[in-house]
């Protein structure tokens, strides 16, 4: 392939990437905004040291024992932990679950800068 065509193709890939990812921001922001529990996957002690404002704490390996915390299966429901993994875990789970509203915000660096725009 020729270099100017390579190097457009890795600029429209990019900028649909950069789309699709701010648009995900908004629809994260958006949600905070008009309630969504927030839920912190992570151990205690990592919430304790640091976690989102009003987000309760359900740590990964408890979520299947304390998802009658989450409120109804339509509620919209956003899920962090402090990379992502663990969040992604939940969201799965709670989505053959039945729940029908969740979102996983990745890492707690992502939800701050996701609902600071």
């Amino acid at each position: 392939m020729r270099p100017k065509l390579c190097f457009l193709l890795f600029l429209l890939s990019f900028s649909l990437y950069s789309c699709g990812k701010s648009n995900s921001d908004k629809e994260i922001s958006d949600w905070v905004e008009n309630g969504a529990l927030v839920v912190d996957v992570r151990t205690p002690k990592e919430f304790e040291r640091e976690h989102f404002p009003g987000a309760i704490n359900i740590p990964i390996d408890s979520i299947s024992l304390r998802q009658d915390e989450l409120g109804p299966k339509d509620r919209q429901i956003i899920l962090y932990c402090q990379s992502g993994g663990r969040s992604s875990r939940a969201e799965s789970f709670l989505l053959e679950e039945g729940f029908t509203k969740v979102k996983n915000a990745g890492g707690i660096e992502h939800l701050f800068s996701a609902t600071s725009k």
